[in-house]
Parts: C-alpha cells; structure tokens; sequence
C-alpha cells in the first residue's frame, strides 16, 4: 500500500473512533511500527491530527468533509445555518440541484422545504431528509457506502450525464493557493464530476476551513461561481480572497 493510501485509512479510522493507537494501525495496515509512527508525524505537520502517547487523535473532529457513521455533527450549527440561508437565496422552483456530503449541505437539505425542486446527491443523511418530501425528484447516483456517502465510478459515470445547473460543493480545506481539499481520494470522483457537469458550482464552507490545507485537492477557487460562507470570516481574509480574484459571499 503505498504512503497517500495509508495516510486516508488512517484518517477514515481516525473519523469513525476518534483515536487510533500505533499497534492497531499496525496490525490492520500490516505495515511496521515504524512505518505508522513515520505517517502519525507526517499527517501532524499538516495539521490534520494530534499526536497521544501510543496513537493519535483528530486535530479539529468536524473539519473532515465526511460525518460519523452514528449521526450528523452539530458543531458550529450557526455557521452551518447561515450558510444555507445564503445558499436557498440561489436555488429556485424547478432548479436542477447537487447536494454534495457534508454537513453544510444537509443543513441546506432540511431547509429546502418540499417545493418542485430535482435533487441529486450521494449523502444517505440528506437522502433521508428528502425522501418524505413528494415534491422534491430525489436522484441518488449508485456506488458503495464510505461513512454517511456514496462513492464509487458507477455514481461518477451517471452524474456526468445530467444536466445540473447549480451544485453546492463541500469540502475539508479552502486554500488560496492550494483550492479545495479533502481527507480522502474516494470522494474526489464525485465531486469532480459535479464540479464538471454544473453549470454553477458553489463551495459551502464555514469560516474555520479558511487557509487549511487537507491531503488531495480537488478543485482550484477559480473553478468555482463562488464560496458561501459565514460572518465569521476575518476581514483580512475575505480582502485577500477578493483581492486575488475569488468571488465569496
């Protein structure tokens, strides 16, 4: 297995308990000691997780793209809340839509209300949400389950045949420099495909993901019609984002 594919199953271990130790990692990787330990400092200087006597924990629990696999995180429910507020202003009756994975955009699923809208998505949660609502056309692309999404190339090959005028993207990082990140390589596809197939795609992201740099990135800043986001963001970030071309809200 090579070190990028390490450093994912460890973060998806890491999301589902929270801590890992050396041994177990070892053990399941069927790598050495060493080699763990040389990954644990690795992923620590990118700031996605802390070093423990023995192991390691996540550095920022809710900042990984993807939920728990028992239930939807409720840190920073504010931010999450205004940012769909702004999203909802974007989306119209009979708007063809993509909802990415995330927190964020369930949050933008459970304020949607039941109007004529067409909804694709690959995040059980906010499938859950919007299967009771008769008036909302609810598409889930096929794949296999990675946590609370839908991953797979059958999901990638069927988006990139719609017609989606507006996407809300989520993601782990937003970078100037470095676009938007994620933890894990699975994902990717998807997003791509989204990014890829929508006439307008629209990062949804709260202000602590701001200058945070994750694993893979997916997508420049500039692919994008623009980054919703929360008042929390510091004026000087928002100045040099502007500055530099970026078009945020």
């Amino acid at each position: 297995m090579n070190p990028l594919r390490r450093y994912e199953k460890i973060m998806e271990y890491l999301l589902t308990y929270k801590e890992v130790t050396v041994a177990d990692l070892s053990r399941q990787l069927e790598v050495s000691g060493k080699t763990i330990r040389d990954d644990l400092t690795r992923l620590e200087e990118q700031g996605l997780i802390v070093r423990v006597h023995g192991g390691a924990v996540l550095a920022q629990s809710d900042q990984f793209g993807i939920l728990p696999s028992r239930e939807p995180l409720a840190k920073h429910a504010d931010e999450k809340s205004e940012i769909a507020d702004k999203a909802l202003a974007h989306i119209q009756a009979g708007d063809i839509i993509a909802l990415d994975g995330g927190s964020t955009t369930l949050e933008i699923a459970r304020k949607l209300g039941d109007k004529d809208l067409t909804v694709i998505t690959n995040d059980v949660y906010i499938i859950s949400e919007l299967a009771s609502k008769s008036s909302v056309r609810l598409v889930v692309p096929g794949g296999y389950r990675v946590r609370n999404m839908l991953a797979g190339p059958e999901g990638v090959a069927y988006v990139k045949q719609l017609n989606i005028q507006k996407a809300f993207i989520s993601a782990t990082g937003v970078h100037i420099d470095h676009g938007l990140s994620i933890y894990t390589g699975d994902l990717i596809a998807f997003k791509r495909a989204l990014i890829d197939t929508s006439l307008e795609v629209y990062a949804v992201v709260d202000h602590h993901k701001f200058g945070q740099t994750a694993l893979r990135t997916f997508s420049t800043l500039h692919e994008l019609s623009g980054i919703i986001t929360d008042q929390g963001l510091p004026e000087e970030t928002y100045s040099r984002y502007i500055a530099a071309g970026i078009k945020l809200e």
